[in-house]
């Protein structure tokens, strides 16, 4: 159970007011702007609503409220009531100062988002230290991620504060006491900061914090296979490279490790004239690391951690392809015209922003765009599916014309029988199976682009019903037989 002491209500009185924290005089009844303030921290991140305080400029003056137990009946009766659209049940604190009574109230993050009183027009979000009102697309990304997007929130059973990796810790506040020294998350102890950043919360760690900050095996039972892949093949296609991989990155034990290891091989494909930190800066401006850079971030800002796929980087001789399991809250078009943001992982995104390494509004498509145009004079490539969305960036020289016309080349001398079925995933599918019939849905997953675990087991049903393949054997040790139409 979160509690707040009348300490830490004083210490945060002396503050301007935080993202999860707002103040209402309140002196005889409950102010209107009150659910608006509720509809806000249930959307974002929870927080406290505290009655009896009054706010003048930047100071905070102890007025009291003159009838606590009424207030806080009519407060909690119409958080349990019809006029919100779910019920809300708060955790309730009362605080003497002298003869002056304060009510605190914390409001959860629901995962019934979104959250709204009398009518959806009156969906707030927290920003800052203010409530605005959600637009029309922020509402629909809350619906289409209410399960999802809460579920990173969750706290892990049986976690606690030893199961965050100490170095990742470490490495993490030394980064933003470099690159953001006056964010004031950087005068607080070890404790508190984990919890402001929603990597803790009760003690016990949540997923997302798991994800950015966990020990090895601290999210086993949420994410069994927990990775990021990283690949580096050495041709244009995986069918012209002589090897399946060069190089792969080995496991990390979180996503702040991921970020360094899989930046420091992709900094050494750009053409930079002095050397960089290990962060990625130097004393001059590099547009083309700041795509590179946002594009990795944003991968793991908002991947489906939850899909059958993996968030995935493969370099090939002549691009760079970034792979996230999850589709955008709009179209692409949408996002860039009105610079939504609405993060699949909120704590994931948080974590990234405090430390200046994303955004602060929208996915920094514009950045990505023009930070490669820059280099190259060429545009990346943006692919958006039903579940997942993947960005290439073509390299110096090459562009997405010539790389076509390379592969229909290469396709055709080491393909003699290509029809126009093996063009299509399910003919890729029975090529792959008729060289190497052993091979699992997730291999064929890692060998096809754009498809999911899921993807390639129902083209393996339908290839079934077709009477194309079969069932050879058991799960585990058996294999597909390719049956050959042309017999039959």
């Amino acid at each position: 159970m979160l509690l707040m002491d009348k300490e830490e209500l004083t210490s945060k009185l002396s503050d301007i007011e935080w993202e999860d924290f707002e103040v209402k005089a309140a002196r005889s009844e409950v102010p209107k702007s009150s659910w608006q303030t509720v509809s806000a921290f249930s959307n974002t991140s929870g927080g406290w609503l505290v009655f009896g305080v009054k706010e003048s400029g930047k100071e905070f003056e102890i007025s009291g409220v003159a009838n606590p137990e009424k207030i806080e009946q009519n407060f909690i009766n119409t958080l349990r009531s019809e006029k919100f659209n779910t019920r809300i049940i708060p955790q309730c604190r009362k605080y003497s100062f002298s003869d002056k009574t304060v009510l605190a109230f914390y409001i959860p993050l629901s995962d019934k988002k979104p959250v709204y009183y009398n009518s959806q027009t009156n969906t707030f979000i927290r920003t800052g230290s203010g409530d605005q009102r959600a637009t029309k697309e922020e509402i629909d990304a809350m619906f289409r991620d209410q399960a999802f997007g809460t579920h990173s929130a969750k706290e892990i059973d049986k976690s606690s504060l030893s199961d965050v990796n100490d170095a990742s810790y470490e490495r993490y506040r030394e980064y933003l006491s470099r690159f953001n020294p006056s964010h004031r998350y950087n005068r607080l102890q070890k404790k508190e900061f984990l919890q402001k950043l929603r990597i803790l919360r009760d003690g016990k760690l949540t997923i997302g914090g798991a994800l950015v900050l966990g020990s090895e095996g601290s999210m086993q039972q949420e994410i069994p296979d927990f990775r990021v892949d990283y690949l580096e093949i050495p041709g244009i296609t995986y069918s012209e490279a002589k090897e399946r991989y060069t190089y792969r990155i080995d496991e990390q034990e979180n996503l702040w490790e991921y970020f360094f290891a899989i930046f420091d091989r992709l900094r050494r494909y750009l053409d930079l004239p002095f050397v960089l930190s290990k962060e990625g800066f130097a004393s001059e401006d590099y547009p083309q690391l700041d795509a590179l850079r946002e594009a990795l971030v944003n991968m793991l800002m908002h991947s489906d951690y939850f899909s059958a796929a993996c968030p995935r980087v493969r370099v090939f001789d002549d691009r760079i392809e970034f792979y996230n399991p999850g589709a955008l809250p709009k179209s692409l078009k949408k996002i860039m015209e009105e610079d939504i943001s609405m993060p699949r992982n909120p704590i994931l995104a948080k974590f990234f922003r405090v430390v200046r390494l994303a955004e602060n509004a929208g996915y920094g498509f514009d950045k990505m765009i023009s930070g490669w145009k820059f280099y190259t004079g060429n545009n990346p490539k943006f692919v958006e599916g039903q579940d997942f969305t993947k960005v290439t960036f073509y390299l110096k020289g090459t562009t997405q014309k010539t790389t076509q016309k390379t592969t229909q080349k290469t396709t055709q001398k080491t393909t003699q029988k290509t029809t126009q079925k093996e063009n299509t995933t399910s003919g890729r599918i029975v090529s792959l199976l008729r060289e190497k019939p052993g091979l699992t849905r997730k291999e064929l997953a890692e060998e096809i682009e754009d498809i999911t675990e899921d993807g390639v087991k129902y083209h393996l049903e339908k290839l079934k019903e077709q009477g194309s393949i079969k069932r050879i054997g058991g799960r585990k040790t058996g294999y597909w037989e390719v049956l050959d139409q042309d017999k039959k």
